[in-house]
């Protein structure tokens, strides 16, 4: 029961994330005006707004003009709702963390999104995601030792996040003389750091440098991407960082376990 509860409020945050998603790219207000058609503009009604059951009961159309609404809309709740209700299991014993695991995984969605289609992050999502984590130290399982040890690991594990991918994109646009990592890269991976310690900021960037390159060079072969055109890092950032709210993998992993 619980878990189907928690399921249908990780639906009602992907419908929230899908208005962040589209909004925030623009300055626009998250709350007005009311949900509309990206096609017709009509102000979607309650009961067309229901989050994936509408999309399905409407044929993925709008009501009034039947234009086609995306899939990513359902997609994002069910990603939400799907994550959440994995959060919950893997933090069952702890409620106030398994909430704070959940909104942090909701902006991490969010950050995601927004990199993959405009390359920017904004300071809103990584520094608010930052100022979370340091916060909600104090009740992090992955920290250990008393509640002042665990503010300490935080800090320290965001300025290992922020120093870590400093130091990757100085390198980086030595050795390719172009920008190799942004500075929505950076302040991410400093939020990373203050939910997760040093050890997650550092294994959120080998894992994600690790998918991302693969991805690069699956779209190179394919034909789909030039060798000196960049892709967004921030969505292999933020997948890293959400797998690091499950499991931290050790120290030189896969070569020490």
């Amino acid at each position: 029961m619980i878990e189907f509860l928690v399921f249908w409020l990780g639906l009602i945050a992907g419908s929230f994330m899908n208005v962040c998603i589209h909004r925030l790219p623009e300055g626009g207000s998250l709350v007005r005006p009311r949900s509309r058609c990206p096609k017709c503009k009509t102000t979607i009604a309650w009961y067309d707004n229901v989050p994936v059951v509408s999309w399905v009961l409407l044929g993925a159309k709008c009501r009034k003009c039947r234009k086609p609404i995306s899939a990513r809309y359902p997609a994002v709740e069910l990603l939400t709702a799907l994550l959440y209700v994995a959060l919950w299991r893997r933090w069952e014993g702890d409620v106030p963390f398994a909430a704070a695991a959940c909104a942090a995984t909701g902006v991490l969605v969010v950050i995601a999104y927004i990199d993959w289609d405009t390359f920017l992050i904004p300071d809103v999502l990584s520094l608010g995601l930052l100022a979370a984590g340091l916060a909600a130290a104090g009740i992090n399982p992955l920290f250990s030792g008393s509640v002042g040890m665990r503010y300490a690991w935080s800090f320290l594990g965001a300025l290992t996040g922020f120093a870590v991918c400093w130091g990757t994109a100085v390198m980086g646009e030595w050795a390719f003389k172009k920008e190799a990592m942004g500075g929505g890269d950076i302040k991410l991976l400093a939020a990373v750091g203050a939910w997760t310690g040093a050890l997650g900021a550092f294994d959120c960037l080998i894992v994600a440098s690790m998918f991302g390159a693969i991805y690069g060079v699956w779209l190179i072969a394919a034909k789909r991407l030039k060798r000196q055109d960049p892709i967004p890092f921030g969505p292999f950032l933020s997948a890293a960082a959400i797998f690091n709210f499950f499991y931290i993998l050790p120290f030189g992993f896969p070569f020490e376990q």
